[in-house]
């Protein structure tokens, strides 16, 4: 029976996740806590993995109830902690230094900072996708692949590319589901960018990273997935959004995940 593995959150957009074991969801869909910080430069544009692989370097571990990061910086002899709220100039400070060039610190706290605003819910993978996916490179590990994909929720119990199944052969069509109590669209599957080509901790980009990808995703691609939302194979996990019929607002490790008939 399809079950709720794993909740990762991750405060900062771009920075390293934590994983729980319960998480609020948002009247947005967004998980509370996840990505509600981004890092913003004197242009407006969120510092991301995307655009700066510097990014990787930093380490992170975050304090959710206490409101704190502790941040090793590259070099330096130990971690600087950092309140979220107290000391946001402070930190700005040590990245904008880190990064060479002035960083601010924005929250949302309602919706967070997605990169699809329309997709806002916990983006889904299976367990068993990311164990299938890591076979393709050897020598890498399913957490180095976790932290490549960088999903919120993990579904176990089901086989690699289950969550395929969450999204519908049309665009204009949803398909309903729900963790626990809590109702969910399923939308598309996930468009990746450059960040799972490169090494969660050194950023070093793998050439053939993508090629590999795309070759075995399309070699193991199930019959009953909805291949007419693949315009290409570069694609993995699944963009939801919340449910307005839904009232609960609590995950929780263990959760029944079923797809409504």
């Amino acid at each position: 029976m399809p079950y709720l593995a794993k909740i990762l959150l991750y405060p900062i957009k771009s920075f390293d996740g934590v994983e729980v074991e319960s998480a609020k969801v948002l009247p947005s869909g967004s998980l509370a806590y996840d990505r509600e910080f981004a890092l913003v430069d004197e242009r407006g544009n969120i510092v991301n993995g995307k655009r700066h692989a510097k990014i990787h370097l930093l380490r992170a571990k975050f304090a959710l109830l206490d409101r704190t990061i502790s941040l090793q910086i590259p070099d330096s002899e130990s971690p600087q902690v950092f309140h979220l709220d107290r000391e946001q100039q402070l930190l700005e400070a040590t990245l904008s230094d880190f990064f060479g060039f002035a960083v601010t610190l924005q929250q949302n706290s309602l919706m967070g900072f997605p990169d699809d605003r329309n997709c806002s819910g916990p983006t889904v993978i299976s367990t068993a996708t990311l164990t299938e996916v890591t076979s393709w490179f050897p020598g890498m590990t399913v957490e180095q692949m976790r932290r490549r994909m960088r999903a919120n929720i993990e579904i176990g119990g089901v086989p690699a590319f289950w969550e395929d199944r969450l999204f519908s052969s049309h665009s204009d069509e949803t398909v309903s589901f729900r963790v626990g109590n809590v109702s969910f669209l399923g939308i598309q599957p996930c468009q990746r960018c450059v960040v799972p080509t490169r090494d969660p901790d050194s950023g070093q980009a793998e050439t053939n990273f993508q090629k590999i990808f795309v070759q075995q995703r399309q070699a193991t691609f199930p019959d009953w997935v909805a291949s007419s939302r693949f315009n290409h194979f570069y694609r993995l996990s699944v963009n939801t959004r919340r449910s307005d019929l839904s009232s609960a607002n609590s995950l929780q490790i263990g959760d029944e995940v079923a797809i409504f008939p």
